[in-house]
């Protein structure tokens, strides 16, 4: 038995058991780099917690590994599920995450942290239930897309109906409370149609109704109002309400460059609250300087590139099903690394977001892995499509 990467142009192949498998090199390895690397970041930020909380100074790096392993191992069985299943099962499984999200509201079945309900335990792990909402929200909308492109193209109605169906989702996550995932779907599904070719006007008039639902839901809610606030102002109370942005931002000074040196920042020795998930990115300015947040910028950026390009070269083959889901898979990882990372240098204000692939957490790593798994899917199809031979260069192989 063998296992071998064949090459052909800018095309690379996975070869076992006479099973091929096509790979968007730039996106698996963007992808990968951004997981050792936020594991890196995760142990560098949560050593000493792992010491007062669990007495184990490891605690934190050694579950975000096994978090990233079996994350791994769902990735590799999502590969290998042809992207026409997921087409034909995108509603049974937006049901699905519905009654995921009612279960999660379901006392003694929901886990409250930190005053949310977002969490249910299966298996033993943790798992945010709006992060595979998240996934099956896209999966949902590239099969409308797919469905109803004349209607999306030519009514406003064919806009506001599948609007109206992730509210329902958006509702319930909003009773967690969480604002943020929220904002993250609707944002997507606006940025999926937008990329079908929705009218810009109706485009427009959608994007104000949504933007004015946002602000009213800020308006009646007074924790979402203070966080406004110490957003505009966080030094005007640093040590209550602006606590966790001035943490950040001074995070952010004390890297200057190149940073302290990984490991040697202070700000996560109890200064930043969540440290290892909401603000590692806050841990990476303070370490590794400018050119290391350029640089986790600069990685994120490529993964968007890399799944619009393999969108746009769906499109061209006729499978806009897949298109749309590598267009959804590129927004939903841009949109929410940049409300992350915006928050921690404060250009947003504060939403309880992970940084994708790179913050702690079991059931947001294994999600995230699945949703790469599943562009990688895509670029296999597309590449079977165009026809493209297995006869190429070896480049590595191992039996």
């Amino acid at each position: 038995m063998s296992v071998a990467v064949l090459r052909q142009g800018g095309d690379w192949m996975l070869v076992w058991k006479q099973r091929r498998f096509h790979v968007d090199g730039g996106a698996l390895v963007a992808a990968v780099t951004l997981l050792l690397l936020g594991l890196v970041m995760v142990a560098s930020a949560s050593l000493h917690l792992g010491e007062k909380l669990a007495d184990d100074a490891f605690y934190y790096p050694k579950h975000q590994l096994a978090h990233i392993l079996m994350g791994l191992a769902f990735a590799v069985a999502a590969a290998t599920v042809p992207l026409e299943f997921w087409e034909r099962k995108g509603q049974t499984l937006f049901l699905f995450g519905l009654l995921l999200l009612l279960l999660v509201l379901t006392p003694g079945l929901g886990r409250e942290v930190n005053g949310s309900y977002r969490w249910l335990v299966i298996g033993g792990v943790r798992i945010q239930v709006s992060e595979m909402v998240k996934l099956i929200s896209v999966l949902f909308m590239a099969g409308y897309m797919e469905r109803r492109m004349k209607t999306v193209r030519s009514s406003v109605w064919g806009m506001v109906r599948p609007m109206g169906v992730l509210g329902v989702a958006c509702v319930l996550l909003l009773a967690e409370p969480d604002f943020g995932s929220s904002v993250v779907i609707m944002s997507v599904a606006l940025g999926m149609m937008f990329l079908g070719g929705a009218q810009l006007w109706q485009f427009a008039v959608l994007l104000s109704l949504v933007g004015l639902a946002g602000v009213t839901l800020i308006y009646v809610s007074p924790y979402r109002m203070v966080r406004v606030m110490s957003f505009l102002d966080p030094w005007a109370d640093p040590l209550n309400t602006g606590f966790q942005l001035t943490q950040a931002l001074i995070a952010f000074g004390r890297g200057n460059w190149f940073g302290v040196g990984l490991g040697s920042g202070v700000q996560k020795l109890f200064y930043l609250p969540e440290a290892h998930t909401d603000f590692l990115f806050s841990v990476i300015g303070e370490e590794l300087g400018m050119a290391g947040a350029v640089t986790i910028i600069g990685l994120f950026a490529f993964f968007l590139w890399r799944a619009f390009m393999i969108g746009r070269a769906a499109e061209a083959v006729g499978k806009r099903f897949a298109a749309y889901l590598a267009y959804g898979i590129g927004l939903w990882f841009g949109i929410q690394s940049f409300i992350n990372m915006g928050v921690n240098m404060g250009v947003l204000p504060t939403k309880g977001l992970t940084l994708p692939l790179m913050s702690y957490g079991g059931g947001s790593i294994i999600v995230m892995c699945v949703a790469v798994a599943i562009l990688l899917r895509v670029n296999h199809e597309v590449v079977e499509a165009k026809g493209l031979s297995i006869k190429g260069k070896t480049v590595w192989q191992r039996v």
